[in-house]
């Protein structure tokens, strides 16, 4: 039985088909455990991840995964694609199929991708008044000069949506390559960005999500687990 969020009698009434009177009884002859502690507060909300027991059977028992993806050129940042080899082609896990993508990556884009089954987890990286940072490389075609940094800081207007970019951060580490942090992710905003000043984006990737930095060690079309660590502090 799936649910996204509910009152723990209420859950259990729905489940046992009975009332909540009798539920009220099921925790004070301590029959129920929530996440492996005896449950006494009908009020206590649950959610899809929470562990429940009744009388030592198992009736709700859902895992919450995270995965860290190093994403490559030409891998596309979707479940199911006829062109092209998507970021679940690139998975192994059994689970692979219960997974969305959080914030996704262009076709010609590589770097740090992330995948849950767990909604809450990737409403708190994406909406938008979460803010939370994603920072790229960017290799350009042309030099680059401190005009850039101050474009980037002041938000860019783009009347096709409307819309004024949020103010961002452009570190110039070299000639032709800049670091950008954005705090929002609109429609190839970072190419648009450039190609305000007519200067192509040759390579574009994601290094950095929050506080989570693409794992150093993980080649290129390789995922891992998140540690619990990672999962908790990514929008501390």
């Amino acid at each position: 039985m799936a649910l996204n969020k509910a009152r723990l009698d209420r859950f259990l009434a729905q489940y046992c088909q009975v009332s909540r009177k009798n539920v009220r009884l099921m925790l004070a002859q301590n029959r129920v455990l929530l996440n492996g502690v005896i449950a006494h507060d009908i009020d206590v909300i649950i959610d899809t991840f929470s562990h429940v027991t009744l009388d030592g059977k198992v009736i709700q028992e859902n895992s919450a995964y995270y995965i860290m993806l190093n994403k490559p050129i030409g891998v596309v940042s979707a479940t199911r694609d006829t062109k092209h080899k998507t970021v679940l082609d690139l998975l192994e896990y059994p689970f692979k199929n219960e997974l969305h993508i959080v914030g996704r990556l262009d076709l010609n884009t590589s770097g740090l991708v992330l995948m849950t089954n767990d909604s809450r987890w990737s409403e708190r990286l994406t909406l938008p008044m979460k803010k939370v940072t994603k920072r790229y490389i960017v290799t350009l075609q042309n030099k680059l000069s401190e005009e850039y940094v101050t474009a980037f800081a002041e938000g860019m207007y783009f009347a096709f949506e409307n819309i004024t970019t949020k103010p961002a951060t452009l570190i110039i580490l070299s000639d032709y390559q800049a670091q950008v942090e954005l705090v929002e992710g609109r429609y190839h905003q970072i190419k648009r960005m450039f190609g305000r000043f007519r200067n192509p984006v040759m390579a574009l990737h994601r290094f950095s999500i929050g506080n989570l930095q693409l794992d150093s060690q993980l080649p290129s079309g390789l995922s891992r687990t998140l540690t619990p660590l990672e999962v908790n502090n990514i929008d501390k």
